[in-house]
């Protein structure tokens, strides 16, 4: 029996079938502790059409800065009312609105702090596999000693920089591709 390689094939259009029973636009319980905030955006492609059958996969640490997962072994409490994890789809003209709460600085690499930010993938038809980026939140005093953050160049961090309006809600936009201003995407 010889074994080969098949071909690959993008993430979609049948990924709604395994994954949306888990869309949750609010990741808050009643009794989640930490500053609720609502993030508000769009997901386009890099000739400002909108991507309507995107969807986001959220995962953060909660206010404490503990990762609800069992590699995470820090002396910091769990919130039980807080899974950190949640997947938001887009609307037709490829908008999308969560809220959750701003997560606690978490440990990086070599004794460093990492910024409170949520790990967002992109899940999109035409995908050969999900993206992987971050929100930050701008304002944020720890963001200027984030690990992560100062190896992206200083004129692309705004791409993963939420900015927050009057009313308190963060805007920040996922662009694909083709223009200066594509989200920052990370290898993994």
């Amino acid at each position: 029996m010889s074994l080969t390689a098949t071909t690959s094939h993008t993430v979609g259009p049948y990924y709604h079938i395994g994954l949306t029973w888990l869309n949750r636009e609010d990741l808050t319980e009643e009794g989640t502790l930490g500053e609720r905030v609502a993030i508000t955006g769009q997901v386009v492609d890099g000739n400002g059409n909108f991507v309507n059958d995107a969807m986001l996969e959220v995962w953060q640490a909660n206010a404490a800065g503990k990762y609800r997962h069992c590699e995470d072994d820090q002396d910091k409490p769990l919130d039980p009312s807080f899974q950190g994890f949640g997947r938001v789809p887009v609307d037709g003209e490829g908008r999308f609105r969560f809220t959750t709460i701003k997560p606690g600085a978490v440990p990086g690499l070599k004794g460093t702090t990492q910024a409170p930010h949520l790990v967002v993938l992109v899940f999109a038809r035409g995908l050969v596999k999900h993206l992987l980026t971050r929100i930050y939140f701008e304002g944020e005093p720890a963001n200027a000693t984030d690990p992560l953050l100062a190896c992206v160049p200083e004129e692309r961090r705004s791409t993963l920089l939420a900015k927050s309006d009057a009313e308190g809600r963060y805007q920040w936009n996922v662009i694909l591709q083709g223009t200066d201003a594509e989200t920052v995407f990370f290898d993994y």
